[in-house]
């Protein structure tokens, strides 16, 4: 079973059960999630986590080092979208526990950031079926002209549009996922197309504005001449 929820109510639920359960970041970099007494990542943290009160993993290859239901519940956000082979690595979360969170980039998200983690390292995109309660995977395409800084993501537009940017999906025992071709094929925007649009509705909502604009123009026009 997979079904949306929320990553407060996550943390809510690690919270009330982190000394009970054994909890896993598995792609943790330097920001783990709070509650989780393992973290996990193909980069080497562990000078990083020497006092941080947490045990600190490798990962070495696509077999994740630990044991058949050895951890409660598993975190792996923004993970899943960069690893080459998307079914081992759902058949291993399963392997390592009945339960976990996974967070993922919406199809808007990975496509609007400019920067080379999502254009380049990114390898699938997701869009979840709320009907089917399924997670639909395809091949990463750059379906539009990527514009927004990561500084811009995240101080402003993740904390106002998460929902339209971010899936947060929880699961039991099972992720049902497909692999589905849900894009459609349509023109690609961009950034100058977006920019000229931009300043068009800017000066016909700004006399002000326009008139300065074509002031300057005028001046610049004069001086040429």
């Amino acid at each position: 079973m997979i079904q949306r929820t929320s990553r407060e109510h996550v943390l809510k639920i690690l919270k009330e059960n982190q000394n009970n359960w054994k909890i896993l970041d598995i792609g943790c970099n330097i920001a783990p999630v709070e509650f989780a007494q393992t973290v996990a990542d193909i980069q080497n943290f562990s000078k990083f986590y020497e006092d941080k009160n947490k045990k600190f993993v490798l990962i070495k290859d696509k077999t994740l080092p630990f044991s058949n239901n050895q951890f409660d519940f598993v975190y792996a956000s923004h993970v899943i979208e960069h690893v080459e082979d998307v079914s081992f690595f759902i058949s291993e979360l399963k392997r390592i526990s009945r339960q976990g969170y996974i967070e993922l980039p919406s199809i808007l998200e990975d496509n609007i950031v400019l920067s080379s983690n999502s254009s380049d390292d990114h390898k699938w995109m997701f869009k979840f079926n709320d009907v089917e309660k399924v997670l639909l995977v395809e091949k990463k395409k750059q379906l539009i002209e990527p514009f927004i800084t990561h500084g811009v993501l995240f101080d402003s537009l993740r904390k106002n549009f998460r929902s339209s940017l971010v899936l947060e999906l929880y699961w039991e025992n099972e992720i049902n996922y497909e692999f589905r071709d849900f894009t459609i094929k349509a023109k690609k925007p961009i950034f100058f197309s977006i920019i000229k649009k931009y300043f068009s509705h800017y000066i016909r909502k700004n006399k002000i504005a326009s008139l300065f604009i074509v002031l300057i123009l005028v001046v610049i026009l004069v001086m040429i001449n």
